[in-house]
């Protein structure tokens, strides 16, 4: 109750906050301190000290401690044991996270999933296969349940079966958006809605930067999908190469402005995301068992189905294209790919228009 005391006090800025902590080291023990110790503290001021006693006056322990727990809303912080370990570990983490459902688990390997909330179905198509194959081998999905590659992330984790926490820039009783309501509600139930911010702070547009740094410290790697060179998702990424993540990106056409970002990162040696096996490899989750599970499965494709498929990538490609690169008819390739689509080899995007999906 201490802990949740101090993390409410109004008028202390983080910096200030992280100072008293860093003198104390207990909430309890900062709470019965005289006001000549807090004053004595170095970098602390007349108002700080103003800040901490008007609270102890005003705070109801039990009943704001009891309103908490009514809401289904838990905390931990820099105090507790169990604080995630990788967070504690990068500079100025939150003294205190809220969340409702778990919390990310140390022994689990954890991938952030970034990128546009206006996002191309390319990167749409990416971002949740990506997330369902590391889902597979059991790895945590991070990110921030914005819409786009967000929520991406998020529905590839679930799909896969895995585990995904989701970092707000508000309060964690509120859904923002609001339009994600199915991932705030599904999320929780295996992995966890997290935030630094205290229950009714509001989705302010100075929060997200700040929050990103939690993204990118809960995670080992951090992959962009599809950024602008002026995002979050960028910021993200600079985090991560301050926290010393290790950081991926997914290169694009020169000439899309949604690639502009991540062609940038990969200038400046984030690693490039070739395919998700690729990526796999690269965490070395992909084994022989698995390799030999995948050429199994494309030698159970006929001749003009291995031919069709060989012509597709991640990036949408029209009927159209299709037809004019195969000896096949119109009517023949569509039964061509209402067969890969039937045996989960590609997918239509939008009508006449398909990706490959494994």
């Amino acid at each position: 109750m201490y802990r949740y005391w101090f993390d409410n006090i109004k008028g202390l800025t983080p910096v200030k906050k992280r100072i008293l902590y860093e003198t104390f080291r207990e909430a309890e023990i900062l709470y019965h301190a005289p006001e000549d110790t807090i004053r004595k503290v170095t970098g602390i001021e007349d108002q700080d000290v103003l800040a901490v006693t008007e609270s102890k006056r005003s705070w109801n322990f039990e009943g704001a401690w009891m309103r908490l727990q009514e809401r289904g809303i838990s905390l931990v912080t820099l105090e507790d044991d169990e604080y995630p370990a990788k967070l504690a570990r990068i500079v100025a983490p939150p003294y205190a996270l809220y969340y409702r459902g778990h919390l990310p688990d140390e022994s689990h390997r954890s991938v952030a999933i970034v990128g546009a909330r206006g996002r191309s179905a390319y990167g749409s198509q990416v971002a949740r296969a990506l997330a369902k194959r590391l889902a597979e081998f059991d790895v945590d999905i991070i990110s921030g349940m914005a819409l786009g590659i967000d929520t991406d992330g998020h529905m590839g984790a679930l799909d896969g079966g895995g585990r995904t926490y989701a970092v707000l820039g508000c309060g964690v009783d509120i859904c923002y958006p609001k339009s994600n309501h199915f991932l705030y509600e599904e999320i929780p139930k295996e992995g966890g809605i997290l935030s630094e911010f205290v229950p009714g702070t509001q989705p302010l547009p100075m929060l997200f930067p700040q929050r990103n740094r939690i993204i990118s410290g809960l995670s080992d790697y951090v992959i962009v999908i599809e950024a602008r060179m002026k995002s979050g998702s960028l910021i993200t990424a600079d985090y991560a190469m301050e926290q010393a993540r290790e950081v991926y990106a997914l290169p694009g056409r020169i000439t899309d402005e949604l690639s502009q970002g991540c062609n940038h990162l990969i200038q400046q040696g984030a690693g490039v995301i070739a395919s998700v096996d690729d990526f796999l490899k690269e965490m070395q989750l992909s084994d022989a068992s698995t390799d030999i599970q995948m050429d199994f499965r494309k030698n159970l494709l006929e001749k003009d189905e291995t031919l069709v498929y060989s012509l597709f990538d991640f990036h949408p490609l029209g009927l159209g294209s299709l037809v004019e690169k195969t000896p096949y008819s119109l009517l023949e390739v569509l039964d061509i790919l209402e067969r890969l689509q039937q045996k989960g080899f590609v997918k239509e995007t939008i009508p006449n228009f398909y990706v490959k999906t494994i």
